[in-house]
């Protein structure tokens, strides 16, 4: 609660340089960081290594949001439900953060959540190809974050990590937890 508190602007995946491109519309998304309500283990993803878009990559669960979805939450509660299987009756929706503009045009909010109760996950084949958790010490440690770099389109693009035994967390998630992990520790 401490984190949904502290007022911070939205963050962007173009935070440490770079431009981002042009000016159209942004669709709107809704991931879910959700933390085990027993022992604060927050719920990630490895994206299946056959998709098309992130293959392979460390995500929170989550999604854009559908016609059908009321807002950023219900899209977030929604994916997670297919995503990892998890029963949107466990989740106590905290709060959300800012919005964080993706490289990929989403206007993505994190939805912070505590999941009650026992939870066997179940990843979404083709989709998911392996449901993990990080404890809530290194999600909530700055120090556990750092800025790496590569050449993305013809430009050095730079980007959060912070890597979690052999799972290496980047990119927008990392930059999601470590606005988070700024929060905790203000």
């Amino acid at each position: 609660m401490r984190a949904l508190s502290r007022q911070t602007g939205p963050s962007s995946d173009f935070d440490l340089g770079g431009a981002p491109p042009g000016e159209g519309a942004l669709r709107p998304a809704g991931v879910l960081a959700g933390f085990d309500a027993a022992d604060g283990r927050l719920i990630l993803t490895k994206r299946a290594s056959s998709l098309r878009h992130h293959p392979g990559q460390i995500a929170l669960p989550g999604g854009k949001v559908d016609p059908g979805d009321a807002d950023e939450i219900a899209a977030a509660l929604r994916e997670a439900h297919e995503e990892v299987g998890l029963n949107p009756a466990q989740v106590e929706v905290l709060g959300t953060m800012p919005p964080h503009r993706t490289i990929t045009g989403f206007a993505m909010i994190p939805v912070l959540a505590l999941v009650h109760g026992p939870f066997t996950p179940l990843p979404e084949t083709g989709e998911v190809e392996e449901v993990f958790t990080v404890p809530f010490a290194h999600v909530a440690d700055p120090a556990n974050y750092h800025i790496e770099g590569r050449i993305w389109r013809g430009a050095r693009r730079d980007y959060y990590v912070a890597p979690w035994g052999p799972y290496y967390i980047w990119g927008a998630t990392a930059r999601v937890l470590h606005s988070l992990a700024t929060r905790l520790s203000a």
